[in-house]
């Protein structure tokens, strides 16, 4: 398969790293800045599974504009305030069999991407890394954590699932064909959306917020309001899934934080509309009080108006 990585960054970069390591036919979409980069030092990884580097196959926005060429997949690993951007600039190479595979947190890449291209051309994923991209452009793999969830949003096992789990098997990362990928998805984006609650609005570590009076009940019910929305949206996660991820995002002692609240303490910009936003706004549609995700939402919103400022 013609595989189009959009971004080359903490996600894409490992991703399509791997898989490119792997023979597969990968070009990354990236910025002319980024290209230049890549161009001259490769794609570097530094992993404890092993280090690379590659020597990518590359194309810019403006050159994929003026030569449009569709791809079978289309990986997109962009941050949420990149995701419009990385829309327009993708489009050219959607063809009529092209499938889509965005594995961004939340769930409104789904839709901003149907109403788009259409749902036909869109699989639901999500990922787990632990990543960065240190200042010499190098993508570190922080743990040996490294996986995509995939799937029809039907649930259906398609030819062209199963080619794409194909594909994108054998690298340096597991890959996970799921059943029920919204669900999958929901899973994911209630945990994350109850840690940057529970990190932002105290500015702490898990073990420091819990640490102190009212920590943990505070904790608890940030958990709670999460939970209470992706069951008002159909999506409720087993009672022995909540125990499970409750206490590991409540532990004493964990040094444990979101990538969202590490992004506020570096002054970068935040996915404040896409994590928490669209969240709370999911639960007001079906009357759900979440006054902790509120309050979160508020802050993000300030910190994102004094940015500029800073």
């Amino acid at each position: 398969m013609r595989t189009l990585i959009v971004g080359a960054g903490a996600t894409g970069g490992f991703f399509g790293g791997r898989l490119a390591q792997l023979g597969r036919d990968v070009t990354f979409l990236v910025r002319p800045a980024r290209a230049e980069k890549l161009r001259r030092d490769g794609l570097e990884i530094i992993s404890p599974l092993g280090n690379a580097t590659i020597q990518p196959q590359l194309i810019t926005a403006d050159e994929l504009r003026s030569k449009p060429q569709p791809f079978d997949l289309i990986i997109l690993a962009v941050k949420a305030y990149a995701l419009e951007q990385a829309i327009d600039d993708l489009a050219p190479a959607v063809g009529p069999e092209t499938a889509i595979l965005p594995i961004l947190n939340g769930m409104r890449q789904l839709d901003m991407l149907d109403t788009r291209f259409g749902a036909e051309h869109v699989i639901g994923g999500t990922c787990r890394i632990n990543s960065d991209v240190d200042a010499d452009g190098r993508v570190l793999q922080l743990s040996k954590l490294g996986d995509v969830t995939f799937g029809e949003r039907n649930r259906e096992r398609t030819p062209r699932i199963e080619r794409i789990h194909t594909e994108l098997s054998g690298a340096l990362f597991d890959i996970i064909l799921s059943d029920d990928i919204l669900a999958a998805m929901w899973h994911k984006w209630y945990v994350l959306a109850s840690l940057n609650t529970i990190c932002i609005l105290p500015q702490g570590t898990v073990g420091e917020v819990v640490a102190v009076p009212h920590g943990l009940a505070f904790a608890n019910a940030a958990i709670d309001e999460c939970v209470a929305i992706a069951t008002a949206n159909g999506y409720a996660p087993p009672a022995d899934l909540i125990a499970w991820d409750r206490k590991r995002i409540t532990l004493p002692g964990s040094d444990l934080t979101s990538s969202m609240y590490r992004d506020m303490t570096k002054n970068a910009p935040v996915e404040a509309d896409h994590i928490i936003g669209d969240l709370l706004a999911r639960g007001e549609a079906h009357n759900v009080p979440a006054p902790l995700l509120r309050a979160t939402y508020v802050q993000l919103k300030v910190y994102e108006a004094q940015r500029p400022r800073t």
